[in-house]
């Protein structure tokens, strides 16, 4: 099994994240620096930062979902102050499944399965996302349909995505990218500041009544329907 997949399926971390620890030299294999691309026997003892990581086959799958304050960084890195791993206090090692920015609330998932990261957050698959925007004034309805058709930002044009109006300076908006802070950038192309902005699904996984700084891990019907959405088949309005 590659390095990257071995500790992704460990739960250590998405394999994207392994590429950049391996890089950086701090995986091993059997006491050797691993490189990418490096394979792992059976019987292999891989390290990272020192600490043994369990075989995949002893691990059982995490999947939880978080109702994430402002001022919360979604960062494994116990070094940041206020990092989500802290704060939700979890008994057994998981990470964020990609980012909320720190200003931003709402709902974040967490796992300790890579695979499924990796998945999720694989821009070619166009998993949507739903976002509930409110701008500092009146926003009209020309803005929002221009918004719809994509907004050239970050040297890029963001793909189409849906709109719908919750009040004249409130939106509710559905991506299936997820540029650097893509729905303050959009906003700003227009000359409008973001006051607040809350995520409130991902794919199928709804923020619902969860309160805010709360968790709970999916139930086995979300987690079920998470993974055959992940396999290709159709999803439906939420």
């Amino acid at each position: 099994m590659r390095i990257n997949r071995y500790l992704s399926m460990a739960g250590v971390c998405s394999r994207r994240e392994a590429d950049r620890l391996i890089e950086e030299g701090r995986v091993t294999i059997n006491d050797r620096v691993a490189k990418l691309g490096d394979n792992v026997e059976e019987d292999a003892e891989v390290r990272v930062k020192g600490k043994l990581v369990d075989h995949p086959e002893t691990k059982d799958v995490v999947i939880l979902k978080y109702h994430k304050p402002a001022g919360v960084v979604c960062t494994s890195s116990r070094v940041e102050k206020h990092n989500i791993i802290d704060e939700i206090s979890y008994a057994k090692r998981v990470f964020p499944v990609g980012r909320l920015d720190k200003d931003s609330t709402g709902l974040i998932l967490l796992t300790n399965d890579g695979d499924l990261c990796d998945e999720i957050l694989r821009g070619r698959n166009g998993h949507e996302k739903e976002y509930i925007v409110k701008v500092h004034r009146p926003i009209p309805d020309s803005v929002l349909k221009a918004m719809e058709e994509g907004v050239p930002i970050l040297d890029t044009m963001t793909r189409p995505c849906t709109i719908h109006r919750k009040g004249e300076k409130m939106f509710s908006i559905v991506l299936t990218q997820g540029l650097n802070r893509q729905i303050r950038r959009m906003c700003e192309y227009f000359g409008y500041r973001v006051v607040s902005l809350q995520r409130i699904r991902v794919m199928n996984i709804l923020l619902d009544s969860l309160k805010v700084g709360e968790w709970k891990p999916l139930t086995k019907e979300e987690e079920e329907r998470l993974r055959s959405l992940l396999k290709g088949e159709k999803f439906y309005n939420a």
